[in-house]
């Protein structure tokens, strides 16, 4: 997609959906809003021919082939692709294991898993994976990271993160680093209530904030809905223009294409239409809105702002060209990540 002069900016947001095909409202919705693209959830998905055909009504309502789509592939937990179709992929924290042990073999085995997943998700007309999470896990620390994270060590953490985006990127597949600049120390999971964190700034300086920091030429990232005290007391990171400009931007010096996490989470309160604009107005460059309601869709479409420039900038930059899968031997990498893993 061009950032030039004549084309018309898409609104800086993505939807879900509410099911595995489009109701005539969704599409009419879609096409009239022209949401930046979508996210597809286990609700949306089938079958293979099915999922493809979704990706592609998705694109068709907003007229542009390149709309991208997201999905949460990371592995245990956090697929929305499964048996029977696609295969379960071991948590990361099974890579980190390994890598305690092997770094290399951990390294190899984790960007062949994520060169499959890239192939999964291409063969779908699904070219942006949020993944992988570098979070550094807390020992106090709620469940909703747990064995997502590699590591409790900052530098494999970045090292294992690096090689996920090499296998998806090598397969035409965008990452997207999460949760920046860290959600390991949070007690409490966002989906459900607004997180607080207490510990120094000096102190994340040296932990949370270190993959991030490696890892800060990623093409896209994903903010966390959580309030660092030491930095914002009143506002969570993806509204708060404090961390997202002085962090996230500033100290880690990232500057992709930044999606907020998802805005129907229970720790944003309001008004949908306020959520949007507070996380926009913060920096993101994208508002991500996953469960697929109509009406809060709806109130989104009726406030949400076309794509800054600079966001177009950082979205062409974040692109990735479609991989040729051609001499990509799907069974040769599952046998290698099987004999590697000891499965």
């Amino acid at each position: 997609m061009s950032s030039g002069p004549d084309r018309q900016a898409p609104r800086a947001v993505v939807f879900g959906c509410a099911g595995p095909r489009l109701t005539a409202d969704e599409e009419r919705l879609f096409r009239d809003a022209d949401p930046l693209g979508f996210i597809l959830f286990a609700r949306n998905i089938e079958t293979p021919d099915q999922v493809r055909a979704l990706t592609q009504a998705l694109r068709g309502c907003v007229g542009r082939a390149d709309a991208p789509i997201l999905i949460d592939q990371e592995g245990g937990r956090v697929q929305r692709l499964r048996p029977p179709y696609w295969a379960d992929r071991a948590p990361m924290r099974r890579f980190g294991e390994l890598a305690e042990t092997d770094r290399e073999a951990g390294i190899e085995a984790v960007t062949l898993t994520a060169r499959l997943i890239a192939d999964d998700l291409a063969g779908l007309g699904i070219d942006v994976d949020c993944a992988p999470v570098l979070d550094l896990p807390a020992a106090d620390g709620h469940e909703i990271i747990g064995d997502r994270a590699f590591s409790t060590d900052t530098g494999m953490i970045a090292a294992l993160g690096r090689a996920v985006c090499d296998g998806l990127e090598a397969g035409g597949v965008m990452p997207v680093i999460k949760h920046i600049p860290g959600h390991g120390r949070a007690t409490a999971d966002s989906h459900m209530e607004l997180p607080h964190v207490a510990a120094s700034l000096e102190e994340m300086r040296r932990t949370d904030f270190e993959p991030f920091s490696e890892l800060r030429d990623a093409a896209a990232g994903m903010t966390a809905h959580i309030v660092y005290e030491a930095i914002d007391p009143l506002f969570p990171c993806s509204a708060s223009p404090t961390v997202i400009g002085d962090i996230i931007r500033g100290e880690i010096g990232f500057d992709g294409l930044l999606f907020s996490d998802d805005i129907c989470m229970k720790a944003l309160q309001g008004p949908y239409g306020e959520r949007t604009r507070a996380v926009l107005d913060a920096g993101c460059d994208v508002a991500l809105h996953c469960d697929g309601d109509f009406a809060a869709m709806t109130e989104i479409a009726d406030c949400c702002p076309p794509m800054r420039a600079d966001s177009l900038a950082r979205l062409d930059r974040a692109r990735r060209p479609a991989a040729d899968s051609s001499g990509f031997d799907r069974d040769a990498a599952e046998a290698r990540i099987s004999a590697l893993l000891g499965t």
